[in-house]
């Protein structure tokens, strides 16, 4: 269990508290906990990096937390309208394709090594902020009018980008597999 491990389990546990806050429109908590967790992602990563921590675990605990937090933080703003549902059910679905076609590719044999696309960290970085920027008008109830509508459409944009770069990059990855024969009976 490296360092970087233990702080990544950490922001697991943190996302309920988040969410929680945000249910109970504690949005001072909510921010601080969303904070906390971005920060604990730059800092599991930069030790990591300099101190040679890697693990397979932490290869797929640290993206999995990062998108169990976004995810439940999008969707939570959706439910009480602070974002539209349109980006809320086009991040979701983005979600699941990516996950669908994976679990597809492995269950066929073929599995796709899941690398993350520059369309897909610019995606990420931009929900980072939008989530951030919602947690935090509501938390000081300053509004940025035309930052959030500009960050809600270009994460929007980048979103069904992501989701159209990774499709691209599956099919590519399957074509072929499997045509011609028939399926075991």
């Amino acid at each position: 269990m490296t360092i970087p491990n233990m702080i990544t389990i950490m922001r697991l546990v943190l996302v309920p508290a988040v969410v929680l806050a945000m249910l109970q429109a504690r949005w001072d908590w909510a921010f601080a906990g969303f904070l906390v967790a971005g920060i604990s992602d730059g800092v599991d990563g930069f030790i990591a990096r300099r101190f040679n921590q890697f693990s397979k675990l932490g290869a797929y605990l640290d993206p999995m937390a990062e998108k169990l937090l976004l995810v439940s933080a999008f969707v939570v703003m959706g439910f009480i309208g602070e974002l539209p549902l349109w980006l809320v059910v086009t991040m979701v679905s983005r979600d699941a394709l990516i996950v669908c076609a994976v679990l597809l590719s492995t269950v066929m044999a073929h599995p796709v090594e899941m690398k993350p696309l520059l369309i897909s960290k610019a995606n990420t970085a931009i929900q980072i902020i939008l989530a951030a920027v919602v947690l935090g008008e509501l938390a000081i109830s300053i509004h940025f009018d035309p930052l959030r509508p500009a960050l809600i459409l270009l994460s929007g944009v980048l979103t069904v980008a992501s989701a159209a770069a990774y499709l691209v990059t599956w099919l590519r990855h399957m074509s072929g597999y499997g045509e011609g024969s028939k399926p075991d009976s």
